[in-house]
């Protein structure tokens, strides 16, 4: 069965942005990305570099882990006003809201119903995992459903922004074991947990 990921970057305090939620590694950001840790990503990772990116950077690699990822509504706003209506062409698009409509992008799917249901049943499926990219209210949202963790580590901290799981989020402790680390040169590191509480099995 296909594994929900949330492959998420964050800062050692827990955030995933600033308090207003703009893009924090775009041009205008104050997220850096340091050499070493791009080469990491485009050697692992390469499927989760958007489409603008992956052009400016030569990258055509397909990517072994995601075939298919999902976003917030907000989330999905960055890019749009960006002018990007889809950011990951490569990858199935799936933007959850509520309130958006017509999708701007014939390739990105707009999903207006119960994202855990949804995702359920995209685990069913067959293919590769399920990327969630965020942001953080569909990452609280979705909570119990996250099977794996990846956290790109940043080394700074905000003292107050977007954290991982969303404002909203519902108390639901949950443990997690390490089971992969890389750890970079420039203080960056990439750890990878698998979920350890047990989920309740869900079937129709």
């Amino acid at each position: 069965m296909r594994k929900l990921v949330y492959f998420i970057a964050s800062t050692l305090d827990g955030f995933i942005a600033g308090p207003d939620g703009d893009d924090p590694s775009g041009p205008d950001g104050f997220w850096p990305i340091p050499e070493d840790y791009l080469t990491h990503l485009i050697a692992t990772y390469p499927e989760t570099l958007p489409g603008p990116a992956r052009a400016a950077l030569g990258v055509t690699a397909e990517g072994t882990h995601f075939d298919t990822v999902l976003e917030g509504r907000r989330s999905y706003q960055v890019g749009l006003d960006a002018g990007v209506t889809d950011a990951y062409p490569h990858l199935r698009h799936l933007v959850f809201s509520r309130t958006l409509g017509e999708s701007p992008d014939p390739a990105v799917e707009i999903v207006a119903s119960d994202p855990v249901a949804k995702v359920r049943e995209l685990k069913q499926e067959d293919g590769k995992d399920l990327w969630l990219v965020g942001g953080g209210e569909l990452a609280g949202a979705l909570h119990p459903e996250i099977d794996r963790l990846i956290v790109k580590l940043s080394p700074m901290t905000l003292g107050a922004g977007i954290p991982l799981f969303g404002r909203r989020a519902a108390f639901d402790p949950t443990a997690w074991s390490l089971t992969d680390h890389t750890v970079l040169e420039s203080g960056a590191a990439y750890l990878t947990y698998e979920c350890a509480t047990t989920k309740v099995a869900v079937t129709d």
